[in-house]
Order: C-alpha cells, then sequence, then structure tokens
C-alpha cells in the first residue's frame, strides 16, 4: 500500500486525533486519570498503573488486573478574529474522537510484576473551511498508537523500580489550498505513516504506609514520517509528486509526584510534569530531487523555525472511598502552552489551560468494578502577531468523557 506524509503542513505540530492538552499531549487515558485531571502517578489503584506508573505494579494486590476503557473527546469550535480584515476571520470544525485503551498487570512472581497497555499520548486536529485560514490548515490530523509492556521490581516494602519499551504507530493527513501571493495559489495534500520506538522508567517509594512518593519519566520519540507528497502552485508548471520526508518528535515527559491517604479513606496527589517541548526546534521537510519550481520550494521546502519552549503542568488529584461501593474521584491542573507568539499558527493555535473533572467508580462485586469520568478543558484566548497570525483566537476547549471496566481475577 502507498504511502503518503503530512509534509508540510504538519509545519507546526504533531499527532491523534485530539490535542486538548498543551501541545499536542492527550495525558488523560483511563478512567481515573480523567476524573482527576491526570494526577495519576503517585495513587495508581488499578490496572492503568502499567502505562501511568508501572513502579506501583508492585503495590497492587497479589491479583491480575484487566481495565478496558472509551474516551470521547469534544474539541471546541476555535473561533479566530483577525486584527487586519475580516475576510480573514473564521472558524474551526467542531470534532469528536472516540478511543479504546486498555490495560494489564500480572499476578506477582517473586517480586516482579508485568504490565501492557493501550493508549494514544499525543495528537492534534484541526480542520478551518474558511478562505485564509484554510491556506494553511485546511485540515490538520496526526494519530499516534501507542502499544507498551513494562516490568516492575519491588525491591522491599519501601522501594519499587519498573522499566518498559513503547511502540509507536502514527498516520496523518494534511490538506490546505489558497492564495499564498497576489495572483498566485498553491496546495497540497499527504498523508503517511510510521513506527517508532520509545522507552519509559519509573520509581516509588513508601516511606509509609499513607504515602507514596514517585518518578516517572517517558522517552522522547522522533516520529521519522516518509512517503508521497501532491504539492501545486498556479505560478508556472508547478506540480510535484514523489517522496518526501520529515521528523516530529514526541517530546519527553518527566512526571514527580506524591499521594498520601488519610483514615484510609481520602487520598490527595500533588503531581509536577515537565513537557520537553524544546526539541521542537524547527520543521524540515525533505525531497530527494529539488521541487524545481520557486514557488514550492519556497512553500514546501524551506525549514520553518517552530522553537516550541519546556512547559510546566501542575495537577492535584482527590479520591474518597465512601466504603458503601463508590469511589469519588475529582481533579484539577494547569497546563502551559510550549508555543510563543512568534510560530502560533491555524494548525495548532494553543494557549494556557485550566482543567477541572470529577468522576466515580462503582465496585459491583469483588472482581468487578465500572467508572466513569468527566474533564473539561478551559483555555485562553490568545493573541498573536506574526507572519501568518495578525489577531485572536477565543473559545477554544475540550470535553472528556471516559466509562471503563475494570475486572481483578
Amino acid at each position: 500500500m502507498k504511502k503518503k506524509i503530512v509534509l508540510a503542513a504538519v509545519a507546526s505540530l504533531v499527532v491523534s486525533g485530539t490535542a486538548f492538552g498543551a501541545g499536542y499531549r492527550i495525558p488523560e487515558q483511563s478512567v481515573n486519570s480523567v476524573a482527576k485531571a491526570g494526577a495519576n502517578i503517585a495513587y495508581t489503584p488499578g490496572a492503568d498503573a502499567a502505562y501511568f506508573n508501572p513502579a506501583n505494579m508492585g503495590w497492587l494486590e497479589d491479583r491480575g488486573y484487566l481495565e478496558g476503557n472509551l474516551e470521547w473527546i469534544n474539541l471546541k469550535s476555535i473561533t479566530y478574529t483577525d486584527n487586519r480584515t475580516s475576510l480573514f476571520n473564521g472558524e474551526s470544525e467542531e470534532e469528536n474522537f472516540v478511543l479504546p485503551t486498555f490495560f494489564a498487570v500480572s499476578p506477582n512472581y517473586n517480586n516482579f510484576r508485568l504490565g501492557i497497555f493501550l493508549a494514544y499520548p499525543n495528537g492534534l486536529s484541526k480542520q478551518w473551511p474558511q478562505l485564509y485560514p484554510r491556506t494553511f490548515a485546511e485540515e490538520f490530523t496526526l494519530k499516534a498508537y501507542e502499544i507498551g509492556t513494562s516490568a516492575s521490581y519491588t525491591v522491599n516494602d519501601i522501594f519499587s523500580v519498573a522499566a518498559g519499551l513503547r511502540a509507536v504507530y502514527a498516520d496523518a493527513k494534511v490538506r490546505s489550498a489558497g492564495q499564498i501571493a497576489p495572483g498566485i495559489t498553491a496546495s497540497r495534500y499527504m498523508d503517511g505513516d510510521t513506527w517508532e520506538w520509545g522507552y519509559n522508567l519509573a520509581l516509588s517509594a513508601r516511606p509509609v504506609k499513607e504515602m507514596n512518593l514517585s518518578v516517572t519519566y517517558r522517552s522522547n520519540v522522533d516520529l521519522d514520517l516518509e512517503g508521497d507528497a501532491q504539492l501545486a502552485t498556479s505560478a508556472g508548471p508547478g506540480a510535484y509528486n514523489g517522496d518526501g520526508a520529515v521528523s516530529v518528535p514526541m517530546p519527553a515527559v518527566l512526571g514527580v509526584a506524591g499521594s498520601y491517604t488519610f483514615a484510609e479513606q481520602f487520598t490527595v496527589e500533588l503531581t509536577y510534569e515537565r513537557v520537553y517541548w524544546s526539541e521542537y526546534e524547527n520543521i524540515d521537510f525533505t525531497y530527494p530531487v529539488s521541487l524545481g519550481n520557486p514557488v514550492l520550494i519556497a512553500a514546501f521546502d524551506q525549514p520553518k523555525a517552530k522553537n516550541w519552549e519546556d512547559s510546566d503542568t501542575y495537577r492535584i488529584g482527590l479520591t474518597y472511598d465512601t466504603r458503601k461501593s463508590f469511589i469519588l474521584m475529582a481533579g484539577f491542573a494547569y497546563d502551559e502552552t510550549p508555543v510563543p507568539d512568534s510560530t502560533l499558527g491555524f494548525d495548532l493555535p494553543d494557549s494556557d489551560s485550566y482543567i477541572y473533572s470529577l468522576g466515580l467508580r462503582y465496585q459491583a462485586t469483588d472482581q468487578l468494578e465500572l467508572g466513569i469520568g468527566y474533564l473539561y478543558v478551559d483555555k485562553d484566548n490568545r493573541s498573536a502577531v506574526n507572519s501568518i497570525v495578525n489577531g485572536e483566537f477565543s473559545d477554544s476547549g475540550a470535553h472528556v468523557t471516559t466509562i471503563g471496566v475494570s475486572y481483578k481475577f
């Protein structure tokens, strides 16, 4: 099957059908993580520990754990208001996605435990139908699927360590068409995929029974996309149909978290994350031959600066066990954007965000548990002036609802 790549227009972003975290991350992947606004590193009492903190697998009860979830994501329509002329105004399409996730943890084998997971750690999808925005991002969709396995070793009653291997499959599609200069139009259509590899590390410590201190690290994964590109311009004989390549990062993430359980019922978790977006310095599309036409070269064959910055996220998660079959959860997070004003564009009009969440789990039997989590992302309005944007993006945000089933055996 012929591969094609997300070339030129991926020019400012990366991965999966959603992007509701800062940059293009999707941090929340399970009922617990959605219900606690992503504060799910130190206190992970279920199978999703295999993904969020595999070192915590060592603290789980000596049983096997399974968890399956369906996550619905609604991306709100974003409004762009241009300072130069209302002809440049636009509204992105409202979009909806459903993502299935899966987690499993083995029983204890001589202090070792194994975990596996399916998750969607990064993503973006944006569609702008209006004349000016679609010149840069008629459609941007990049999806990443992560399948991984982790192994933990419980050193003693205080320390547990873990490491894992991650396989990432990414596919993408991009379209744009519009006037790039007076009397000159250009268009592109591309899609493609790639397989890449990464790793994760984790350490947990329980100095006392009620407390858990954790550090996790997920490695950077460069998505080296390859394939074909279809590019065209009205300026002279202007078309290219051939191979192309581009590389974009899934950045490394460091998580530091602590939790404490009061009276065996009420657990508070504080989480800090550092996302190393500074890996995204520029985007450079390459081809085996010259594009020939100077307009195509200028539009699609010049490195474009991104200059993203490392960003911080602060989270708090609350869990209350009613001891009557219900466990209640809530959370809040503040998520910084890594995108500077100088490179803000229509493909990812990102801004700082405030995240509010709640949820519950119902213990149906000793083995079966049902859960639901809801999260709302409220993004700041964002103004910028650069070579593409001279105006304000507003109304950005997302609704996320996850339902899940857990089973212990």
